[in-house]
């Protein structure tokens, strides 16, 4: 995860000094649990939502594949079309 942001360990220790000394040592169990109980709570809702999504999935009926229906080839061919005409055009 720490390769999507592209951050190292340097940069942690950096932000986590920060967060150190802008909260104080004793609210950071407290923003832990919170970000914990944040976290957890992410996962219980995109849990649910992908079971609810796959039992979505397997009660709906399989759709069967329609039969392609293809023209005959005397109502296309070019030919065809040529010979119903009539032979006498120039009267």
């Amino acid at each position: 995860m720490l390769g999507l942001f592209n951050v190292g360990g340097g940069e942690i220790i950096l932000i986590l000094a920060i967060v150190l000394i802008l909260f104080g040592a004793r609210k950071l169990p407290e923003l832990a649990k919170g970000l914990g109980q944040g976290i957890r709570e992410f996962k219980k809702a995109t849990d649910s939502a992908s079971e609810g999504l796959r039992e979505a999935i397997e009660e709906s009926p399989p759709i069967r594949p329609r039969r392609l229906v293809l023209p005959t080839t005397s109502s296309t061919a070019p030919e065809s079309a040529a010979s119903q005409a009539p032979s006498d055009v120039n009267s």
